[in-house]
């Protein structure tokens, strides 16, 4: 799990990002695996986007590898009304942006490749740093130290 400074840190600069390009509707940075690292998504539900985000990640990895183009970098998606583009952001998270269909979509492959690697950077840093890092031992407090817990109530 990434850490809240981390976490603080990819939310800010997905902030950044949408203030750059005004016709960007929405940023989401998640794990691999489907699950929210942070967003910036008005309107729309991010637990589901992160999710289908992960699914087309895994069809899109199939198909680089299946056709020998490499390790996957973008996915581009055009609807109706707009874009949804998927950028790597490092060895294990993902950037997804909606955009509107009037965006530039060379300004938009610029602005998220730059973004998916400062994401990556901070995410990739902070799974390292926790892999590094050994867990407290957890032991139990000496006999006769306090306990931090409320008392309870007889039943």
């Amino acid at each position: 799990m990434v850490p809240e400074a981390e976490t603080r840190g990819v939310l800010d600069e997905l902030q950044r990002l949408r203030a750059r390009v005004p016709l960007l509707a929405g940023a989401l940075a998640a794990s691999t695996d489907g699950l929210v690292l942070a967003h910036d998504t008005p309107g729309i539900e991010a637990e589901g986007v992160a999710a289908l985000t992960a699914a087309a990640l895994g069809v899109s990895i199939r198909m680089t590898e299946a056709t020998g183009r490499g390790g996957f970098r973008e996915l581009l998606v055009r609807g109706e009304s707009g874009y949804i583009a998927t950028y790597a952001a490092g060895s294990s998270a993902v950037l997804t942006l909606l955009a509107e269909d009037r965006i530039n979509v060379g300004r938009l492959h610029l602005e998220g490749r730059r973004s998916g690697a400062r994401i990556g950077e901070l995410v990739d840093t902070a799974l390292e740093r926790a892999e590094r890092t050994p867990p407290m031992p957890r032991t139990a407090p000496p006999r006769g130290t306090p306990s931090r817990t409320l008392p309870q109530r007889p039943t």
